[in-house]
């Protein structure tokens, strides 16, 4: 098979149905985290709200879904051809949306957004594998840097639509707006992608399955679990976390012993795949860990609301659009570890910048250019690493190694997320005003009467010593003591990204290892057993 140099209309077709399915996932994974506060007052009963615990759930449960479904996206993608496994994977995405949307309770809502989950986890690996194989090797850049656009614009783009749905509409429309999409996929994908060709010449590897997919789930849930204990030492995070990974270490062993197994990481033994996963794992932990800190910042700090806090974030989303066409134009040319390395200079210059975050930065003259200083750094990072391991493969190896890179980044996002919610949450806590000052706000909400007030505060000393300084004056009280706490909360954030920030500066040493010269690819090297997926 001849691949042309240019990109043309054909692959941009393919292009645009996997990029439709990724928007998809992706922005319902934020959208969500944003209406979290508002399932606890749609669902309560008895006007008494729904734990905060409980509405997570519906989160915890679309990533083990994904969790669960991902190992199996290679050999079901060799078995049944990619079209047929998209185009369900798209069925199951839009059904599971559609019934989220009609859900009466926060139960039912849990249960259909594990459907949607099913349907999600396969979107991304298999979006990858048709894009590659549409690709080519002389273009693998340049799409994957498309494909980039919504995994890193989703995070951005996520609250400004879901800030809006909600509370210009309401939460149903966080779901609904899938419909119409997915039908759009469905048809879209039936009209663009090539008929499947499938070799159905594997065995599924149930006894892998049975370790690999509970143990990747007990593992992301006891790690997901980090943020609401407040710390590694509990039995609801420790129990599933060492279950999962007993159960993901006896797969590794396991692994080598069948023919085709679950998962092959007979892969790693490619040089390319192996530096570039290792280097993912890192970013991945460091950049989507780091990427929750700026939004709770602008509503937690200064007071912004979600819509208006995605806004602001969109400087990094367009800092990010500036360079991924170039990294992805660059990619097909030069090595990846002449690229990779720039980028995350821009992201670690930028880490470190926030760890002089105050709260009272300035927008316009500090944060909006950092943010856009991170993007672009951003666009130059995540698909050219992807590129990087996919590239040497052979065509029948791509929908495994894409496997691969997903569940790598599913895990470290996890671990990332759980790590920097945990610094920041303690950060919190070694200042002692915010969480006096916040129950203070609690015993004293509704009381009118100051003997009552004053009553309360010998539980608070820290509170009173602020107020104090303010003599009689309420008002100037009340305001002296939020700038008090919001300072102390812009200094936990100021330590988070210093954890962060060296984080990302760890990713330079496997980032070094990364191909600094040209490197045969061989994604044709099997042509003539398997043909690529292209457009009729």
């Amino acid at each position: 098979m001849v691949y042309p140099e240019k990109i043309d209309g054909a692959v941009l077709k393919v292009a645009g149905v996997v990029v439709l399915g990724a928007i998809m996932s992706i922005l319902d994974i934020t959208v969500v985290n944003v209406a979290l506060p508002t399932f606890q007052t749609a669902f309560a009963k008895g006007g008494d709200l729904v734990a905060y615990s409980t509405v997570a759930w519906t989160v915890t449960a679309y990533t083990l879904a994904l969790a669960t479904v991902i190992p199996l996206s290679g050999w079901a993608a060799d078995r049944f051809g990619t079209k047929r496994l998209y185009m369900l994977a798209i069925l199951l995405f839009t059904l599971g949306s559609a019934l989220c949307a009609t859900a009466t309770s926060i139960n039912m809502l849990i249960a259909f957004r594990a459907l949607q989950g099913l349907g999600g986890g396969m979107l991304m690996p298999l979006g990858m594998t048709i894009m590659t194989r549409a690709a080519g090797p002389q273009r693998m850049g340049r799409l994957m840097a498309i494909l980039g656009v919504p995994m890193l614009l989703g995070p951005i783009g996520g609250p400004i639509l879901g800030g809006y749905l909600i509370e210009h509409h309401s939460w149903n429309w966080i779901f609904l707006i899938n419909i119409p999409l997915g039908v759009i996929a469905l048809v879209y994908a039936q009209l663009v992608l090539a008929k499947d060709n499938p070799h159905p010449t594997e065995s599924f590897d149930f006894v892998g399955m049975l370790m690999m997919s509970p143990g990747l789930a007990l593992f992301l849930y006891g790690v997901s679990s980090i943020p609401g204990e407040g710390t590694i030492a509990s039995a609801k995070v420790l129990i599933p976390a060492i279950l999962g990974l007993a159960l993901v270490v006896a797969f590794v062993f396991y692994s080598f012993r069948p023919e085709h197994p679950l998962l092959d990481l007979r892969l790693f033994k490619n040089r390319n795949l192996a530096i570039s996963i290792t280097t993912m794992f890192l970013f991945a932990a460091a950049f989507f860990g780091g990427l929750l800190l700026m939004p709770t910042y602008f509503q937690i700090v200064r007071g912004e609301s979600v819509e208006h806090a995605g806004y602001l974030m969109a400087a990094q989303g367009l800092g990010a659009m500036v360079t991924m066409p170039l990294a992805g134009a660059l990619t097909d040319k030069m090595p990846v570890g002449r690229i990779v390395p720039f980028g995350l200079v821009g992201i670690i210059g930028g880490m470190f910048a926030l760890t002089q975050i105050t709260s009272t930065s300035s927008y316009w003259g500090f944060l909006i250019p950092v943010l856009f200083i991170m993007g672009l750094g951003m666009g130059g990072t995540m698909m050219p690493i992807m590129t990087s391991a996919l590239k040497t493969l052979r065509a029948h190896e791509v929908a495994r190694g894409s496997t691969l890179l997903n569940i790598t980044q599913q895990i470290a996002s996890s671990i990332g997320v759980a790590t920097m919610s945990v610094v920041l949450t303690n950060a919190f806590n070694s200042h002692k005003l915010i969480g006096q000052a916040q129950a203070f706000g609690e015993k004293t909400k509704g009381l009118k009467d100051p003997a009552a007030i004053q009553a309360q505060l010998a539980n608070f000393p820290d509170v009173a010593a602020v107020l104090a300084k303010f003599g009689q004056d309420q008002h100037a009280a009340q305001a002296g003591l939020l700038a008090a706490v919001r300072d102390f909360m812009a200094q936990s954030f100021a330590h988070t990204y210093w954890v962060a920030a060296f984080l990302v500066a760890l990713t330079l040493i496997p980032a070094y290892f990364l191909p600094r010269k040209s490197e045969v690819s061989h994604l044709l090297d099997d042509d003539a057993e398997r043909a690529p997926v292209i457009m009729h």
